[in-house]
């Protein structure tokens, strides 16, 4: 039995949600793991947070984040869903071909990695995904950010080939690279 729920957040759960992704920028792997930086997100105002948090809560701005919550209501994970319409351009500027879902923002607390979390919170995301109707799941991952993809293939993802180059500024290639990943309904 977990000790845990993974529920959809709500509206004015804003300040939680700005409170764990702070913490989860603020995570060694961090730098691997988002893209990004706690300094660019402790700036951001409160209007902000409220804004993302109203869309993703409702899911009607083609987003939806879950949470794991313990029992005693610390949250332990965190997930987020975008949806991404066939025809339009993703964030690396690769074409949509399909409607999809992209996985985003994947968090879990340090005491909390190793067990059930992870793979609670995916399988939200995933299911929230084919109830829209949505062709498949997809989320891009630090090549160098194995623990991660031990998990992500655990729940079912598999590499699809492609990979995005990070750039260091002005679209100069670091030489590190982000893996696709992807689950395809079934």
């Amino acid at each position: 039995m977990n000790d845990f729920v993974v529920r959809g957040i709500q509206a004015g759960e804003w300040p939680a949600v700005k409170a764990l992704r702070l913490l989860a920028l603020r995570d060694p792997a961090a730098p691997l793991a988002f893209l990004e930086t706690y300094e660019a997100a402790v700036e951001r105002p409160d209007a902000f947070w409220q804004e993302r948090v109203v869309g993703a809560a409702e899911g009607a701005a083609g987003a939806r984040q879950f949470v794991a919550e313990a029992a005693d209501g610390q949250w332990a994970g965190t997930v987020t869903v975008l949806v991404e319409e066939a025809g339009s351009t993703d964030w690396a500027g690769f074409p949509v071909e399909r409607r999809q879902g992209h996985v985003v923002g994947v968090y879990v607390r340090d005491e909390w990695r190793g067990g059930e979390v992870t793979r609670a919170l995916l399988d939200a995301a995933v299911d929230w995904s084919w109830r829209l109707g949505l062709e498949r799941v997809r989320l891009i991952v630090h090549e160098e950010n194995l623990r991660a993809q031990g998990a992500y293939r655990k729940a079912g993802f598999v590499p699809s080939g492609r990979t995005v180059a990070l750039g260091e500024e002005a679209g100069e290639a670091s030489g590190e690279a982000e893996l696709e990943f992807v689950l395809e309904k079934p």
